[in-house]
């Protein structure tokens, strides 16, 4: 990530957090992060692992696509990059991304929050995704949709996959 949109992100973590009155501490420690980490990474400096920022964005309670909006480049690590396109308005909070996955790829993804979903449309290439233990296999074209709050992963072989993901995040004590 360049150093525009570390920073951009950056001061966009800080007036997340000092909106609800939380102290760098009180987020690191329910993030499960080093607070020397969240405070370089406020002060746009390190270089966040899409994990980072999917903890810091279930403890802020806000979807990840508010936590990337103001950047506009992709993220990415380990032969993954996502793109956030576009966010919901309305309820339940659906965010759009663009993403693309190396060849020879395994990525393991925490569980999101309760009652999340995914929808993955492959474009091109290969993929296998889904819930740990129940993943799919989709050739272009193909869409699934599966509980994101639970470990999942997406995994490719010899091509790069590229596909578009809608995450629909639950509603707090309702399941969609």
């Amino acid at each position: 990530m360049d150093q525009l949109s570390l920073s951009t992100l950056g001061q966009h973590l800080q007036s997340l957090r000092l909106a609800r009155g939380w102290s760098l501490s009180q987020l690191a420690h329910d993030a499960g992060i080093a607070k020397s980490n969240l405070c370089r990474l406020e002060q746009g400096n390190g270089n966040p692992t899409l994990d980072t920022i999917w903890r810091l964005a279930v403890q802020l309670n806000v979807p990840f696509g508010t936590v990337v909006a103001p950047i506009t480049v992709p993220l990415g690590e380990d032969g993954v990059q996502v793109r956030l396109i576009d966010q919901g308005k309305d309820t339940p909070h659906v965010d759009a991304y663009w993403m693309r996955c190396a060849p020879h790829t395994l990525r393991r993804a925490e569980a999101h929050t309760a009652g999340t979903r995914e929808s993955l449309t492959l474009i091109s290439g290969w993929l296998e995704a889904g819930p740990e233990g129940a993943t799919t296999p989709l050739q272009p074209g193909d869409t699934i949709t599966f509980a994101a709050d639970q470990p999942h992963l997406y995994r490719t072989q010899e091509a790069e996959a590229t596909l578009m993901m809608t995450i629909t995040y639950g509603i707090k004590g309702e399941t969609p």
